[in-house]
């Protein structure tokens, strides 16, 4: 683990000049047009709060209304992995130059199969290029959440949760934990925080995310 994180911290120290090395999906461009779009009316005011990540973020509806008082952006797009805000760091990361970056994204990396080194190798390099395109600006990193319809992948959820933990604070960032929460008396994901499909939360699950995250923003 120490050998995995020295070298991660090497990764991150070269990620500024690593943009090209994550091949822009095409499949996204209408999705980030659709949120430049929303934003050239609304733009967030510099030095705002970006949250942004997959689908989680993205269907966070009342993410405005539940941090009333706080400059912030909804840039998520569903779906999405790491290495696409990676391809699309200058469209969706960059504008307004946000003081706070709160992040949800892994899930769908490692529903794709990758390995959680190579997730959190891809954080790792997302965070350089925040960290030497943004200094100063603060990342927090949202748990990959617990949902019966992924269940099956926990080991890896967990190990990543785990390893992304250490890392972030190592950085000098947070780790907002959602798994421990979101779990029952069971130990198993409470169902009632998510809607039919098991993966994606109701409101219930959002409103236990607004309580969680609350303290973490830098207002």
């Amino acid at each position: 683990m120490k050998i995995l994180l020295r070298w991660l911290s090497v990764v991150a120290a070269l990620a500024g000049g690593w943009v090209a090395a994550e091949p822009i999906n095409p499949y996204w461009g209408p999705e980030i047009q659709g949120i430049e779009l929303r934003e050239t009316g609304n733009p967030m005011p510099t030095g705002g709060i970006l949250f942004t990540g997959s689908s989680s973020i993205r269907l966070w509806k009342t993410l405005a209304e539940d941090f009333s008082g706080v400059a912030l952006a909804n840039r998520g797009f569903g779906g999405s992995q790491l290495s696409d805000l990676i391809a699309y760091f200058d469209r969706v990361v960059m504008p307004g130059r946000p003081r706070q970056i709160v992040i949800y994204a892994g899930t769908n990396d490692l529903h794709a199969g990758e390995a959680p080194e190579q997730v959190l190798a891809d954080f790792a390099t997302l965070v350089g290029m925040i960290e030497r395109a943004l200094p100063g600006t603060k990342i927090a990193l949202i748990a990959v959440a617990p949902n019966p319809a992924r269940w099956a992948q926990r080991e890896a959820q967990e190990k990543f949760n785990a390893w992304a933990a250490t890392y972030v604070k190592r950085r000098g960032h947070d780790f907002i934990d959602v798994w421990s929460p979101m779990l029952g008396d069971d130990g198993l994901p409470s169902r009632d925080l998510y809607v039919e499909d098991q993966l994606h939360m109701n409101a219930a699950g959002y409103a236990l995310w607004r309580k969680i995250v609350a303290p973490y923003l830098d207002r």
